[in-house]
């Protein structure tokens, strides 16, 4: 099979040997080839992968969310709202103003929760990061296992009926309704809407990429051998919620997270427990639950987090054994 990354691996060969003069086979030489290559991969198959979204994301606005998900009820409407959350631009910080919307346009608590849970899981950057660091197979198993957690998220939350739980005044606020149809672009005007977009989004993440990948670097060049299979390791039965544990109070941006990971894998830590934690990081993190702690009860939140820990932990022994 043709590496198509061949090219990038032969520059962060010649940079690491020839102009910076590191001698083959050292730790120095292992991190720092990895680090130059993964950079460059990753920002490659990210400005390809957010243009790509951001293009099609031009055809999809909040309103039209709403429109489509409003007052519907039924296991497709989950799946439907956990697909969305793939390929719409909300995140956590946003998660507030996107609850509101929701609740306020008639949109069942359960679906809002499938799209809050996916939404910041899956999206183009950590698709195309994913895709550069760990392949097309565990990008496809993230994938498809952020949007499961979404919609067994979601409908657990919609049957257990926990609306008493969000804070009454959402229900009290009245979002503006839209008197201008929105104006139908044009190609070029989409075109450059998504280079837009690449400026702005490489922009944000461009230094959590060359902190991760730099973290994941000495990880991978300098980590002593097998000490994470022994820690972390299939034999540990207790290795993905331990991993799940520790994921859920912290914070980062998956794209620090993502480099960080891959150089775990390689030293031993099985992938199902390396996307256990990336998701608990990602999908639960600290400061977001702070924000949501606005619109929801403690109540809420804890059998949220709750449902989220568990089916991600459910996840990560589900991957080991698979993989």
């Amino acid at each position: 099979m043709v590496d198509i990354f061949y090219p990038l691996q032969w520059i962060a060969d010649k940079l690491t040997y020839d102009v910076f003069g590191i001698a083959r086979d050292t730790h120095l030489a292992a991190s720092v080839n990895f680090i130059i290559y993964d950079v460059m991969k990753i920002f490659l198959l990210l400005a390809v992968m957010i243009f790509f979204i951001s293009y099609l994301r031009t055809y999809i606005t909040p309103e039209r969310t709403r429109k489509v998900l409003g007052n519907k009820k039924g296991i497709k409407y989950y799946f439907f709202a956990s697909l969305l959350g793939t390929v719409t631009p909300f995140c956590s910080c946003s998660s507030v103003p996107i609850f509101i919307g929701f609740v306020e346009a008639g949109v069942p608590l359960g679906v809002t929760f499938s799209f809050l849970i996916t939404s910041p899981l899956v999206n183009e950057a950590a698709v195309a990061a994913l895709w550069a660091t760990l392949g097309l197979k565990a990008t496809v198993i993230y994938i498809v296992s952020g949007v499961v957690l979404g919609v067994i998220g979601g409908y657990l939350i919609g049957i257990m009926k926990l609306e008493r739980y969000v804070e009454d005044f959402v229900y009290k606020i009245k979002v503006g309704q839209q008197t201008t149809k929105p104006e139908e672009l044009t190609v070029k005007e989409r075109v450059n809407t998504a280079f837009e977009n690449v400026k702005d989004i490489v922009g944000r993440v461009w230094i959590y990429v060359i902190i991760g990948v730099s973290i994941g670097g000495i990880f991978h060049g300098y980590a002593p051998e097998g000490i994470l299979e022994k820690y972390a390791g299939k034999d540990n039965l207790f290795a993905v919620p331990i991993a799940v544990l520790i994921g859920v109070p912290l914070y980062s941006n998956v794209m620090a997270m993502i480099p960080i990971i891959e150089s775990l894998i390689g030293k031993g830590l099985p992938i199902g427990t390396s996307l256990a934690f990336l998701m608990s990081v990602t999908a639960v993190s600290l400061p977001e639950m702070i924000i949501l702690k606005k619109v929801l009860k403690n109540e809420l939140i804890s059998i949220f987090v709750s449902i989220v820990a568990i089916s991600i932990i459910f996840t990560g022994y589900l991957f080991n054994i698979l993989l």
